[in-house]
């Protein structure tokens, strides 16, 4: 089963500083019918304004995964990790037993990321942060793998979850033919350009659910970026 998720569909909240299109049930935005997917509990795509951004708040048992879109985020937590993510590039906090964090665009131009949590798979971990470097060309074969989950099944040099997942993504050039073969179930975002699954049109900020099909074709109609959340 495919079910696209048009991006003008998702919930949505301005708050001045801040424009997010909540994929899945998220603060204010209550939808019982779009409450997760699978593991996947939240996916919120923000847009940032310049010297903004989310003031320091806590967070327990949750894997939260941002995928930095356009400009930078810059991450302090109370564990003394501090960082800046840079377009195209990822970073993951393992909550655990409590992490107090802070992220701010401190940038002159708009930030758009997408914040991922993943319901994990051990509880009551010890806290901690973690950024990684990706390509950023475009290239005509396939995605990579940024993010897996620790244990038998963890890739190295890929950032790790406690979750057994596997997150690519990458940036594909158009008129590319790519084969994703799904380990349990995914959901593809289309971050920039316009895909083509199975004849089914995805643009920019879309998203699809593929369920109970082992083998998915993708066909970029334009210079596109994927992510596909592949995960129980």
């Amino acid at each position: 089963m495919i079910k696209i998720n048009k991006y003008s569909e998702l919930g949505f909240v301005d708050h001045g500083w801040l424009k997010a299109r909540h994929h899945f049930s998220f603060a204010s935005y209550y939808n019982p019918k779009r409450m997760g997917f699978g593991n996947i509990r939240v996916i919120n795509d923000d847009i940032i304004d310049p010297k903004s951004g989310f003031n320091p708040h806590s967070h327990s048992d949750m894997e939260i995964i941002t995928f930095v879109r356009e400009g930078a985020i810059t991450h302090k937590d109370n564990q003394n990790n501090e960082g800046k993510t840079f377009a195209g590039d990822i970073q993951v906090m393992s909550a655990g037993t409590g992490i107090t964090h802070s992220e701010y665009n401190l940038e002159t131009i708009k930030t758009n990321i997408y914040q991922i949590w993943i319901v994990p798979n051990k509880k009551s971990i010890k806290p901690r942060w973690e950024a990684k470097s990706f390509s950023k060309n475009y290239t005509d074969n396939k995605l990579e793998v940024l993010v897996s989950g620790f244990g038998e099944n963890y890739i190295k040099n890929t950032i790790g979850i406690y979750q057994d997942a596997l997150i690519y993504g990458g940036k594909i050039k158009k008129k590319i033919n790519l084969e994703h073969e799904n380990k349990y179930q995914s959901y593809i975002l289309c971050s920039k350009g316009k895909l083509n699954i199975e004849n089914k049109i995805l643009d920019k900020g879309d998203s699809a659910e593929i369920r109970d099909i082992k083998k998915i074709n993708i066909k970029t109609l334009e210079d596109s970026e994927i992510i596909i959340i592949d995960t129980k």
